[in-house]
C-alpha cells in the first residue's frame, strides 16, 4: 500500500512539474520612416529586413538578410530577379487593424526585371498636375519573408516627395506601418 501511495505522489509531482510551452503570438509592429534617394541610379534600391525594421546595406543586396527594397515608386521582394530570397508579396483589400491572418499561398516573386510582385503603379495615385502621389487607402500589403518562413502584413501611410527646388525631386520618403510574426505563423 505504501509502494502505491508513493507512486502516486510521485505521478501527481512529475505531471505537476511538466513543462507548458507558451502559445502566445510572437508579433513586432513597427512603424518606419524610410528615405530614399531620388537619383538617376536605376539599379540601386533601399533594402528593408521586417525582423528588427533595419535597413539593409546594398553590399549586403546578395543575401538573404532583406525581406523588400525601395526605389522612387518601385518596390522589388528578395527573390528570382529581386535577389536570391524566397520573399513574395500580395497586394490586396482589406484594413490593417482588423486583418488577424496573413495568406499562406497566393505569393507573387519577382520573376523577372520587368514582372514585379508589386506592380509600379498598383499601390498609389499620381497626380501630375502636383506632382504628388498618395497610398491607396483600404489596401493592404502581405510578405513572406526572404528566410520564407514568416508573415508581414504592412500598410503604407504616406509616401511622397520632400520639399525640392528645380524639376527633379532629390528624397522620396516613405512612411508605413508593419507588422512581422516571429514565430512562423500567419496570424498576428
Amino acid at each position: 500500500m505504501k509502494k502505491i501511495i508513493l507512486f502516486f505522489t510521485l505521478a501527481t509531482a512529475f505531471v505537476a512539474c511538466t513543462k507548458v510551452e507558451d502559445q502566445t503570438t510572437s508579433v513586432i509592429t513597427g512603424l518606419k520612416t524610410i528615405k530614399v534617394a531620388f537619383n538617376t541610379d536605376t539599379t540601386h534600391y533601399t533594402l528593408f529586413r521586417f525582423s528588427d525594421g533595419n535597413v539593409i546595406p546594398i553590399s549586403d543586396s546578395a543575401s538573404n538578410n532583406w525581406d523588400f527594397g525601395m526605389r522612387r515608386s518601385t518596390f522589388i521582394v528578395n527573390s528570382y530577379s529581386g535577389g536570391p530570397g524566397n520573399a513574395g508579396a500580395i497586394f490586396r483589400d482589406g484594413l490593417y487593424d482588423t486583418t488577424t491572418t496573413a495568406p499562406t499561398l497566393g505569393y507573387a516573386y519577382d520573376t523577372l526585371t520587368s514582372k514585379r510582385a508589386i506592380k509600379d503603379g498598383s499601390w498609389y495615385d499620381y497626380n501630375p498636375q502636383t506632382r504628388t502621389f498618395f497610398p491607396k487607402a483600404g489596401k493592404i500589403f502581405f510578405f513572406k519573408t526572404a528566410d520564407g518562413n514568416h508573415y508581414v502584413k504592412m500598410i503604407m501611410l504616406s509616401a511622397g516627395y520632400e520639399p525640392f527646388v528645380g524639376n527633379t525631386p532629390n528624397i522620396v520618403s516613405y512612411i508605413f506601418k508593419y507588422t512581422y510574426q516571429s514565430n512562423g505563423s500567419a496570424t498576428f
